[in-house]
This record gives structure tokens, sequence and C-alpha cells, in this order.
């Protein structure tokens, strides 16, 4: 499939140079590609989701490795990684961090919690009690984080990835929706393809463990960061994006749609995979290539829709063939 081009007629990014964010995603995906066989989509949509800012959910069964995922992700950009696993019990001040006194200092100092970090692996998220995830999400959407009265500021770039099980639902807490919609995307690891299967125990045989470098840095990260904003959108892609939200809240099969952050989550990540395929403007072909990761997670089924058999994937695959395609 041939992507359809919508180029500005007048392009007053003409000058831009984009190969920086182009160079670097290509590198990033190949370092980590020496770890994880197959994912490559995914692992662009989390670079995506690093580029704007954003945060990602994974969900998948255990042992597709998430975590490592995460964590060579991390390494190959050069920046800091923390993970914490979820459990009932963990408190607030676990993953914020707290004041302890220091006999030697003679004060009460701050302790740092793992949220100070670039890169926060969330594992199994729904574990814990809801006001450890009200900690988590001031994170997520304020950049900071406030302990005994002093909001301190994350430093940049920041990211949380967080996981879900799906199929055990014993002992969890059901995410709030403010706290779901603060996720750039929702993202499904599936079982890997047959032949990656072969090669993932092809190269446990071995004994070989591959080694990935640093291919870039918090800094060059956050020039990339600015730059995205300078890629050109044209309005009819605007409109484009106005008219797919607008049809999943006038849906007969959806009870809730996405609201204007969906908008903003579909404009500025299309911006991101331009830029990551060399590219200064956006094309129709960005923004279809995101709209199921941006927009399951913002979607309610009616039950009638449910008892159909019907899924938010269906809905949506739906919703993208009624909506024209601008040319």
């Amino acid at each position: 499939m041939t992507e359809s081009k919508i180029s500005p007629a007048k392009q007053p990014q003409e000058q831009l140079n984009i190969t920086p964010i182009r160079e670097i995603a290509q590198a990033v995906l190949s370092e980590v590609s020496r770890v994880i066989v197959g994912y490559g989509d995914i692992l662009q949509k989390l670079f995506i989701s690093l580029l704007v800012n954003g945060h990602v959910l994974l969900e998948g069964v255990p042992g597709l490795g998430k975590t490592v995922m995460a964590k060579t992700f991390a390494k190959t950009l050069g920046i800091s990684f923390q993970r914490v696993q979820f459990t009932p019990d963990l408190l607030p001040a676990d993953i914020t961090g707290t004041k302890i006194f220091s006999q030697e200092k003679g004060k009460f100092v701050l302790q740092k919690g793992p949220l100070f970090a670039n890169i926060v692996l969330a594992d199994e998220i729904n574990r814990s009690a809801p006001k450890t995830q009200s900690a988590l999400l001031e994170a997520m959407a304020e950049r900071q984080i406030t302990i005994e009265g002093q909001t301190l500021e994350l430093e940049k770039p920041f990211m949380v990835i967080a996981t879900e099980n799906p199929v055990e639902m014993e002992g969890t807490y059901p995410l709030p929706e403010a706290q779901v919609d603060r996720f750039l995307f929702k993202l499904w690891l599936d079982y890997p393809e047959e032949d990656d299967e072969v090669e993932i125990m092809r190269r446990q045989l071995s004994g070989e463990v591959a080694q990935v470098g640093q291919v870039t840095n918090a800094e060059k990260l956050i020039a990339a960061q600015d730059l995205i904003n300078q890629v050109y959108i044209d309005e009819r892609i605007l409109k484009y994006v106005k008219d797919i939200i607008l049809k999943t809240r006038n849906h007969p099969q959806v009870q809730m749609g996405a609201g204007p952050r969906g908008s903003l989550v579909l404009m500025k990540c299309s911006k991101a995979r331009a830029a990551m395929l060399g590219r200064t403007y956006v094309t129709p072909d960005d923004v279809r290539a995101l709209i199921i990761p941006a927009l399951n997670h913002r979607i309610l089924l009616n039950p009638e829709a449910e008892l159909e058999g019907l899924d938010v994937k269906s809905v949506i695959q739906n919703i993208m063939e009624e909506v024209p395609i601008p040319i």
C-alpha cells in the first residue's frame, strides 16, 4: 500500500532538518532488536510516545519480555531506568520517596523514590491500591512529585511504561478512567510469530547474551522533542482527525467516545511518526496507523455491542472505514 500524501502547498518548514530524529529512531530500533525478537511495531510506538512526552500502557500475558524490552529501550537511549513491582501493599511513598532523618546531618533529608528516573516501568499497575495510583497519576500528568508539601520537578524526558495482565483479575484494582486516559497508547503484546519464537530459542541455546550500546542521550532526545513541534500538519489532516473523533462520539455502538485529548494525541503522534519516517509533513496514513492504539482505551462500547461479540478494535476499524480519507 502506498502512502497517500498531503504535502503543503507552501512549506514554512522547508529548511527543517528532521534527519536526526530518523537516524536516532533507526539506531534505537536496530539496537533493541539485538535483544528483543519481533515487536518492531510496539517499539516504534514506544519511541513515538517518548518523542511527544507520553506514557504507554502495555497489556499482555506474562513471559513476553515486557520488562526486558523497557530496560533495553532505556539503555539504548542513555537515560535512567527504574522498575516498580506494583502490589496491594505498595504505598505512595514507596514510589515517590520520603524524607528520613539523617544522624550525620542532624536533619531530615529527601530519599528519592523510583519515579525520579527517565523511564519508569510500572509492572502490573492494576495490583496497587488507588492511593498509590493517584501518586503515579500526578507524576504522569504534571511531571512533578509532591513530598510532604515540597513539589519537585521530574527530569526530562520522563515516561511511564505500565503493564497489565489481561487474564488474572484476582487481587487487582480497576484503573480509574482519568488515569487510563493519561496514557498516550494502549498496546497489546501478542504471542510472538512462529519464526520469532524459534529465533528466541535459538538465541537461548547459543548462550550468547547480546549487549546493546547507547545510541543517543537525554539532551538529543529533548532536542528531538522540540523539533517534532515544527513538523507540518495540513488543515485537511486536522479536519480528518476531528471527523474520526466526532464519529466515535456519535457512533451507535459507542456509549462514550473519545474526548479532545484523543484529538491532540493523534495530531502530535502523527507528526512524530512522520519525522521518524523522514518526512517534514503528516499524511493521512500517519493518522490511520495510530488511531487504534491511541483511541482503544478512550472508547466505551454499548452493552448491546458487546453482546453482539464486537470489541473496541473492530468498532474503531469500522469507524476508520466510514470516515472519508482526505485526498
